[in-house]
């Protein structure tokens, strides 16, 4: 049925080929969520009394009935590793692995228990869920090369539409379920569904001594199901179902460990941070609606191309849409979410913050390049926003202790790069960012994740109570994790620009157009607030530099403290639990650290002709080339000499923050964090994120619930309503029913006849009058 659905797209070149079985691309993950949902379910069932003997987790005791797993211990031993002879019993209590009292330790963010000394027991249908789990997401990647390689063959110059069943029809509003296939969203499945595959892969070995390992394996599956619909829905409204699917899903992954009352709030403050960019989104799509009468992508930029440029209505639609992208990518002045959202599992940091989630919002402005090149002044705000961003998160990024926490706001100062670059209408180079960036991103959290689960693994073994994720308690990795380290010295190069690895190409493709775009471009000759829009670019591109800076610095200074220098996580005794990874973990590390190398030949830029030049710029041609012309209007081309001063003083800002790094922070500045100084004046308000989450919690936060306390609360439900509706009127009026029938109730039959009388002469009355 899907196929003869899908076959009515008609003569279009893909019709016939693997394009026909891009609904299977979709399905596949959706299918892995359902299964190992299913058996998450079953083995976290309670069928019987409960055990009197109550576990223990975090300061509750709750008793726990014996459960499906306990069953699945004596079926399938060769799928779990028993525990013998030791008085430890795991339980699944819906969150992680909890221990007997005496065993219990602290919950770190990997998923192990510190201080226990016991392995705990693994998920009885360990290997049917790590298959199910990876197989899905390698069988979606598998069909979307087969496809890539199909459209590589036909060159369609449409997409390919496939309208599987009707959603909303009434009047002029028609929306399906269609799947769009064009080169943009082949591009971003194959980003989707490539790195999501190594993210599962690297998950199992991570996350394998989780009680709740289905659960995780199923809200991973169903993530990446949801950011499919995202980027292969046809139209807006299916475009929005996927973009909440993966902020539920993302509030569910952050707040996976949802014992702990840190990681609860972690998810329910990105779920709601995300509500506000989201309202955004609705609007524009209310406006688009209003106007254009249309919701698909192609009726809308049609009637969007056929504008004015500037117009009111496209400006204000433009302008919306940007809010949800900073929303959902984490942009001023909605990114506190983001560095926040590390109180997940390291796979679902990487996930979120590399391949899928937080390029939402740039893949929806791609998505919606016709509207941004006609309303400038909207674009310039894109990029003004993206490049204060970048610096802004950069600035914070050079302080930060944690691990994760250095990686998150380098996320940020790199979605900031990449809305530079869609705002300034390079939209070629915005995606290039994200592809280059999805290698690296994912490279670096997931080697920060296999530094902390081995750090963790040390501390676990000898008893330590120390944060496993705090750089100072880490140092000389290299010579207990060289697949870490070498794969995560490739990644820190990419981001930081240096030739020839990919970062170095897409960044460099960024910084030249924004200062492109200053000279004749639509851009250009806007303005806002009073400003030209040309000297709003220069200065773009001035925050652009400074970020480069910033970001060699911060990330050189993650490596330092990490890798070198000597080893600060304690005595030779827990030095002897340092190793590397297992395959599971370092085989996805080398994979993207190759991807990390050769990702930049993508799209070489036509003054380094050592491949196939602009290959990217030509396969976006037919979604992007239009909108991308319209905006870059009368720029003229960079000359030669000056691209290359360009890209080469590109190459010294990023060699000359390396330097900086290194010879700042020399071996005897390496301390341990209980000898580490007190940090003062500037480095305080750069460690504290210069105190805009105090700033929202006092100018936001508590207000907002004070004011639902004492006014929505007591005033209202138990001021007016309850005192007024239930106990007074609710419980008032039946009494004054009850007091008034009793009268009637006097036993004497006359009463009664009266009555009835009474009623046959209304009765009678009422029928004649009509």
């Amino acid at each position: 049925m899907f196929l003869l659905q899908a076959a009515a797209a008609g003569a279009h070149p893909l019709s016939g080929t693997a394009a026909e079985w891009i609904w299977l691309v979709v399905l596949l993950p959706l299918l892995g969520a359902f299964v190992n949902g299913a058996i998450g379910i079953l083995t976290e069932w309670h069928p019987g009394p409960f055990d009197p003997d109550p576990i223990h987790t975090g300061e509750h005791a709750i008793p726990v009935a014996p459960t499906l797993v306990e069953r699945a211990e004596t079926r399938a031993p060769r799928l779990m590793s028993a525990v013998e002879g030791q008085d430890v019993r795991t339980r699944t209590t819906g969150s992680h692995p909890v221990v007997k009292p005496s065993d219990h330790g602290d919950h770190h963010e990997d998923g192990h228990e510190a201080g226990a000394h016991a392995p705990p027991v693994r998920h009885p249908f360990l290997g049917l869920v790590s298959i199910v789990g990876v197989a899905v997401l390698g069988a979606a990647f598998a069909i979307a090369l087969a496809i890539f390689f199909a459209m590589l063959r036909t060159h369609p110059e449409t997409p390919f539409l496939a309208r599987y069943w009707d959603w909303m029809s009434a009047g002029t509003l028609d929306v399906g379920v269609t799947l769009q296939l064009d080169q943009l969203s082949m591009v971003m499945t194959l980003v989707i569904t490539g790195v999501g595959t190594l993210i599962h892969l690297f998950s199992v070995g991570y996350m394998r001594d989780d009680g709740a390992y289905a659960r995780y394996f199923a809200y991973l599956n169903l993530f990446v199901f949801f950011m499919l619909v995202l980027v292969l829905g046809a139209n807006y409204p299916l475009m929005f179902v996927g973009w909440e699917g993966v902020g539920l899903c993302s509030y569910f992954l952050i707040g996976f460990w949802f014992t702990e009352k840190a990681n609860a709030d972690a998810g329910k403050k990105a779920f709601v941070v995300n509500r506000i960019g989201d309202f955004g989104f609705l609007i524009a799509m209310f406006m688009m609606f209003w106007n254009f009468r249309a919701l698909d992508f192609g009726t809308v930029s049609a009637a969007v191309a056929a504008q004015p440029v500037g117009t009111a209505v496209v400006t204000a639609i433009a302008l919306f849409l940007f809010l949800g992208c900073t929303g959902k990518s984490a942009q001023i002045p909605l990114y506190v979410w983001l560095p926040d959202a590390m109180a997940g599992p390291t796979p679902v940091s990487a996930l979120i913050h590399a391949a899928t989630m937080v390029t939402a919002g740039v893949y929806l402005v791609a998505r919606s390049s016709a509207i941004f090149a006609a309303a400038p002044v909207a674009s310039l705000v894109v990029a003004l926003v993206g490049a204060l961003t970048a610096l802004f998160a950069a600035l914070i990024g050079l302080k930060q202790w944690d691990i994760k926490k250095v990686l998150a706001y380098s996320t940020v100062s790199q979605l900031g790069y990449m809305f530079v670059a869609v705002g300034v209408g390079a939209y070629t180079a915005g995606i290039f960012h994200l592809v280059t960036h999805a290698f690296f991103k994912a490279l670096l959290f997931l080697g920060a994740g296999s530094v902390i689960h081995a750090v963790h693994h040390a501390f676990h073994e000898e008893g330590v109570d120390e944060d496993a994720q705090d750089m100072r308690n880490m140092g000389g990795l290299r010579r207990y994790m060289p697949i870490t380290f070498a794969t995560m010295g490739i990644a820190t190069l990419a981001i930081a620009g240096v030739p020839p690895f990919a970062g170095f190409f897409s960044k460099d493709e960024i910084l030249s157009s924004a200062f492109a775009r200053a000279d004749g471009s639509l851009l250009a000759q806007a303005s806002l607030l009073g400003v030209s829009g040309s000297a709003w670019l220069y200065l773009v591109y001035a925050f652009g530099i400074v970020t480069a800076l910033l970001t060699a610095i911060y990330m050189s200074r993650m490596m330092i403290y990490t890798f070198f220098g000597p080893n600060r996580t304690g005595g030779d005794l827990v030095r002897h639990h340092l190793h590397e990874s297992g395959w599971t973990m370092t085989l996805p590390l080398v994979v993207l650290a190759v991807a990390s190398v050769v990702g930049g030949w993508l799209n070489l830029p036509a003054l380094l002709p050592l491949g196939p030049v602009e290959g990217l710029e030509h396969w976006l041609e037919p979604v992007v080339g239009a909108a991308t012309r319209r905006i870059a209007a009368d720029s003229p081309e960079i000359p030669h000499g000056t691209e290359y001063a360009l890209v080469g003083f590109a190459v010294l800002i990023a060699l000359v923050g390396i330097a900086i790094a290194a010879v700042v922070l020399k071996p005897q500045r390496l301390v341990p964090k209980d000898e580490a100084p007190e940090e003062q004046g500037v480095e305080r308000v750069l460690r504290d994120k210069f105190y805009v989450d105090e700033l929202y919690d006092r100018a936001i936060v508590r207000p907002t619930l004070e004011t639902s306390s004492k006014v929505l609360y007591q005033g209202l439900d138990m001021g007016i309503i309850d005192r007024l509706f239930v106990n007074g009127i609710g419980a008032k009026l039946p009494q004054l029913l009850a007091f008034m029938g009793s009268r009637f109730q006097s036993g004497q039959v006359g009463n009664y006849a009266w009555v009835l009388l009474i009623g046959v002469i209304v009765v009678l009355g009422a029928f004649t009058l009509r």
